[in-house]
This record gives structure tokens, C-alpha cells and sequence, in this order.
């Protein structure tokens, strides 16, 4: 696709699954906690009411960690009907514990693109999930210093992209968003008029699943993220 991004001064860069892995972990730990409660019901049938649990605490606990070891705690209290012993429980803790110790891995390509952006453009980081989990995994990363500003968003729909932008002083036509969720990095900032490259990762959470013939194809989509750097050449 033929992308003018000529004008462009500012670019924001998604955290999880763009930057560096995320959802490989989620789903190794659904995998666990389907195999600790293989007792009490099928593997789909955890997995599916696993995720109606953490659609139905999304407005309450928000994106992250956290707010998935919850879920899962409810959900195993209410698959067995509350029978599921305490040691059960503290293996579920124990997930998430270790999925928030995990050793950050960095997508391919990452520190080459900021660095050759870096000075260039204004570059910045806006993600959502859980705060102090975020800036934990930015510190371990090693990438703070390319960027001038770190969003961790509730949400990321056009309100909240709007009253960002508007903030920090950005005019939408000079910002460019690269992510690997169209639901989440690209249509809403196609909405708002502003331009858009989707950096799918092999992974999806089914929250972040869109249909594609719900949108128009008006954004980039790049195999790789060195790619995005020919556009801005």
C-alpha cells in the first residue's frame, strides 16, 4: 500500500506483543490452569469460561496480570463449585506470579528500529494493562531512553487516544500509531483521521480479534517492524 507518512513527527509504539512478547504467556497460562482443574470440566469448556470471566471483570479489575489471576481464581471457584482445594488455588497465584517475574523478550528488531527513529521523530509508548506491571517491563527492557513520553491507558478507544493527544499537544494528522492490534493500535486512530501500521503478532487474544470485514483496508500492514522504516526514509 502507498503510505505517505512525510508529515509525520510523532510516532507511538504499543508495548505488549509490539515491542516485546506478551500473549505467549497468557496462553501458557490458560494452558496451566485448564490442566489444574481437568477434574471438574473439558479443556474448552474452562477455556470459554475463562474468558466470559475476564470480559465480565474487564470494567472492574482492567487489562493485565492481575486482573487475569483473578479471573482465573473465580473461575476455578465457580467451575468446581467451590470445591476446589486452597493448594489449587495457590498454584494459580503462583502463575500469575510468574508470568509478572517472567524474563522480558524483545520482538525482533525493536532496539534497530527506535534507534534509527530516535531523534528523528518524537517517539512514544501507549499501552494499556496494569501500571506498575507496564513500567516494570519497561525498565527491564532496556528501551526507556528512546522515548519522550509513557502512557499506560485503561483503555485504547478513541476517547482515550483523543484526550492524549490533546494533552501532549498533538495534532492527529502528524501522529502515526504502530501496534499489533487493529481492534485496539489502528481503528481508533483511523477514526479520529489520523494514520495507522499494523504489526500483526502470531497471537491473539480473542478480546482483540476483529472481523475483517468490519473495517476498511486504509492502514498499513507490515510483516516485520524493520519494514516501517523504508516508509519513513
Amino acid at each position: 500500500m502507498d503510505m505517505n507518512f512525510s508529515n509525520i513527527t510523532t510516532i507511538g509504539f504499543d508495548a505488549d506483543d509490539t515491542l516485546w512478547v506478551n500473549e505467549t504467556y497468557f496462553r501458557e497460562a490458560e494452558d496451566a490452569f485448564a490442566a489444574l482443574l481437568e477434574d471438574y470440566e473439558t479443556r474448552n469448556t474452562i477455556d470459554q469460561e475463562l474468558f466470559k470471566m475476564e470480559m465480565r471483570n474487564l470494567r472492574l479489575y482492567g487489562y493485565g496480570i492481575k486482573g487475569f489471576v483473578l479471573s482465573m481464581m473465580e473461575s476455578a471457584l465457580e467451575l468446581s463449585n467451590y470445591r476446589v482445594p486452597q493448594k489449587t488455588l495457590a498454584k494459580i497465584l503462583e502463575l500469575g506470579k510468574n508470568m509478572i517475574a517472567h524474563p522480558l523478550e524483545l520482538l525482533d528488531d525493536v532496539p534497530e528500529v527506535l534507534e534509527k527513529l530516535h531523534g528523528r521523530y518524537r517517539l512514544l509508548v501507549l499501552t494499556k494493562g496494569d501500571l506498575l506491571d507496564q513500567e516494570r517491563k519497561l525498565e527491564r527492557s532496556g528501551l526507556m531512553d528512546y522515548f519522550h513520553h509513557v502512557e499506560v491507558l485503561s483503555d485504547k478507544k478513541e476517547i482515550n487516544y483523543s484526550r492524549l493527544l490533546e494533552h501532549l499537544e498533538i495534532d492527529i494528522s502528524e501522529f502515526l500509531m504502530v501496534g499489533n492490534s487493529l481492534k485496539s493500535d489502528v481503528l481508533p486512530i483511523l477514526a479520529l483521521g489520523g494514520r495507522a501500521v499494523h504489526v500483526p503478532f502470531h497471537t491473539t487474544w480473542a478480546h482483540e480479534e476483529v472481523d475483517p470485514t468490519d473495517h476498511t483496508n486504509d492502514h498499513l500492514t507490515l510483516n516485520r517492524l524493520n519494514e516501517l522504516l523504508k516508509y519513513l526514509n
